[in-house]
């Protein structure tokens, strides 16, 4: 019994963990064509939080083949994040788990005659340089707290990787990206990458050892 406890153990240590992919959420039905102050814009990201998917979306057949081929799948507790699971999984079961929801958004308090769309590169700009660089995040989840999730989720992520399979994650950009950076500090290579756009992912696989 000693021996074959031993052996197990050993088979265990040569299994290769599986690629870890990381997709961001479909199109959700909320339009950013729309001018905001800023307290506009902390109901609009609500608003955001609340929405499900445009209609009429196709999600990429590579992300299906991702699913088909996955140990394990996972998404946020967000309902754009679990639609684009529900989407890309069909029939098949995945997880979701609310550590994985998007980082916040609190957009700096300016002057209310400034009005600026939803856009990335508005509102979401000038939100995520002051989240990230000012930690400014009134009482939002602040940058650093933020940051021990992506790392608790990255190992966590990490550990069912090495089981011996591929994992999915359907959940958000810039939360993705954080996980990413974790990825990377744990030896993982990125083998795809598709920026932000809607559907996009990035996908990491252990680097060999040589």
């Amino acid at each position: 019994m000693h021996d074959a406890h031993h052996i197990e153990q050993a088979k265990a240590s040569t299994v290769r963990p599986g690629a870890i992919t990381l997709v961001r959420h479909g199109e959700p039905a909320l339009s950013r064509r729309v001018k905001l102050d800023w307290r506009g814009y902390v109901e609009w990201w609500k608003k955001y939080d609340e929405a499900g998917l445009l209609e009429g979306q196709t999600p990429p057949a590579l992300l299906h083949d991702y699913a088909r081929d996955a140990r394990y799948i996972y998404s946020s507790t967000l309902r754009r994040s679990i639609e684009t699971a529900q989407a890309i999984c069909g029939d098949r079961a995945f997880t979701s788990l609310p550590e994985l929801i998007e980082a916040p958004l609190p957009p700096p308090h300016l002057p209310s005659f400034i009005k600026l769309t939803p856009n990335s590169y508005s509102w979401g700009f000038w939100a995520r340089v002051c989240w990230w660089y000012l930690n400014i995040h009134g009482d939002t989840e602040g940058r650093e707290p933020a940051k021990i999730r992506a790392r608790k989720m990255a190992q966590f992520l990490y550990e069912k990787a090495s089981e011996g399979g591929d994992v999915l994650v359907l959940a958000h950009g810039f939360f993705n990206l954080m996980i990413s950076i974790e990825l990377k500090k744990m030896g993982y290579i990125k083998t795809l990458e598709q920026g932000f756009k809607y559907w996009g992912c990035r996908r990491y696989e252990l680097r060999k050892k040589p």
